[in-house]
């Protein structure tokens, strides 16, 4: 079984399908590259060569932009996880998420008064780095899946309240309207990346009440233009968690037996230990 699979979707809304989660057969046993609808997974980038994979995506995609120093770090800290979308073996899609520890979040470099300040509040913050997807493959809908499934890991399993993203300054205004993003720190300069940024920030609370409201409703996206149509709902989002609930049971056991795993897992902090 291949234990880094954490859900499987249909790339295009079948208006008879009932469901965008591919649940039968076996999501692990189903082939990326299955004849029919095209069809993705979400992965944990928890693998050498998959994240070969995703940093490609990564460095091709931000260059594309102008920015560098883009790609994934070469040592996974345990405190954050990186997702992947996948088709045919090839990444199209990808997203990172940190949660706040003592070696504290990116956007501290920039926002630190910012930051800071939410923390005196008490808010339990965690931040969506590294995103891209590859424009010529991927869809709304992966980067619905992406948001979702980061949002499930975050907010649903591990507690998390409060979502920071730094974003491009030309980016705002998509990210308020996708996903009711709010700007809390104005114009800085992002060092990693050596380019302008913007801080903005979003309730979970807010992101789980548009979730059950338009999740799972593709077409309604004709009058809510938000990603929130193109999400799952909440039903197939209890499925999702069961099954991250399997796939933590089934690394768990792999990694109590030494020798049997076909790739050694990288570090990841998917499911509270």
């Amino acid at each position: 079984m291949k234990s880094s699979t954490l859900i499987a979707a249909s790339l295009m809304w079948r208006r008879n399908s009932g469901s965008m989660l591919v649940e039968s057969p076996r999501i692990d046993l189903l082939p990326d590259g299955a004849p029919g609808p095209r069809r993705f997974k979400i992965k944990v980038a928890d693998q050498k060569g998959r994240r070969g994979l995703v940093d490609s995506l990564l460095k091709t995609r931000y260059a594309w932009r102008g920015y560098t120093g883009a790609g994934l770090p070469t040592d996974p800290a345990v405190h954050k996880f990186t997702l992947a979308a996948m088709e045919n073996d090839q990444s199209i899609g990808t997203i990172t998420v940190s949660f706040d520890s003592p070696q504290k979040l990116a956007s501290d470099d920039s926002f630190s008064e910012e930051v800071n300040a939410l923390r005196a509040q008490g808010k339990r913050l965690c931040e969506f780095t590294k995103l891209a997807v590859d424009p010529t493959t991927a869809t709304k809908r992966v980067l619905a899946a992406l948001f979702h499934v980061a949002f499930i890991v975050a907010h649903r399993i591990r507690g998390y309240d409060t979502l920071l993203i730094e974003v491009n300054p030309r980016h705002v205004r998509y990210y308020e309207r996708m996903l009711g993003l709010k700007v809390i720190g104005s114009e800085r300069l992002n060092r990693s990346v050596r380019a302008p940024a913007v801080l903005l920030s979003v309730d979970f609370s807010y992101i789980l009440q548009q979730i059950g409201e338009f999740g799972g409703q593709p077409e309604r996206a004709a009058s809510e233009r938000s990603l929130f149509p193109f999400a799952f709902s909440l039903s197939e989002e209890a499925s999702i968690m069961a099954r991250m609930k399997s796939v933590q049971e089934m690394r768990d056991a792999q990694d109590s037996k030494s020798g049997e795993r076909e790739e050694e897992h990288l570090p990841s902090d998917l499911m509270p230990g």
